[in-house]
């Protein structure tokens, strides 16, 4: 006949351990985010999706086109425009500034069909994170966006998000730059 051990707490502690070292991995693949850029459409992934430190401007709503079209040369020459600007973070923080615009332009409808023809945009359902000044300018939809057409927008120093809505040859930028 054979004895049942009793457990005792070095044991207990043993056992414990060893199970939380074999659910470790698990729970950690369960807690990520897929990083694959593939991933884009209803479920992307953007920079505007992440934590970012607040958006700080003068609330001044702008209408003039040129600051806007040296910086991204994609827009042709836009019919109008309406857009914020400002640095991000804490301003008391020394180091270097990363400035921020938020877009709504509208393009010519040539620039649009030349934009949908380089980078095959695909519809999303996501809504783009402008600052709350511009959310009554942006288009109903339905958006295009994809990584091709954010890489159009993303020079300058500056990386962007880019929404376009073909019907309405409008696309919407929500950029950070140095």
């Amino acid at each position: 006949m054979t004895r049942a051990r009793r457990p005792t707490p070095r044991r207990t502690a043993r056992t414990t351990a060893a199970v939380l070292v074999l659910l470790a991995p698990a729970a950690l693949a369960a807690c990520s985010t897929p990083s694959d850029p593939s991933t884009r459409g209803t479920t992307e992934t953007t920079m505007t999706d992440r934590a970012t430190p607040a958006k700080n401007g003068t609330g001044e709503v702008r209408t003039d086109l040129e600051p806007l079209t040296t910086r991204f040369s994609a827009l042709g020459t836009p019919v109008s425009a309406t857009w914020l600007s400002g640095t991000v973070g804490d301003e008391d923080v020394p180091g270097p500034t990363t400035y921020w615009i938020d877009a709504v332009v509208e393009l010519d409808p040539a620039v649009v069909q030349q934009l949908v023809a380089d980078t095959d945009p695909q519809e999303t359902t996501g809504s783009p994170a402008v600052v709350g000044d511009l959310e009554d300018s942006l288009p109903d939809g339905p958006l295009l966006t994809g990584p091709a057409l954010d890489a159009a927008f993303a020079e300058s120093g500056f990386t962007a998000t880019a929404y376009l809505d073909q019907d309405d040859a409008t696309v919407v930028l929500v950029t950070l730059g140095e």
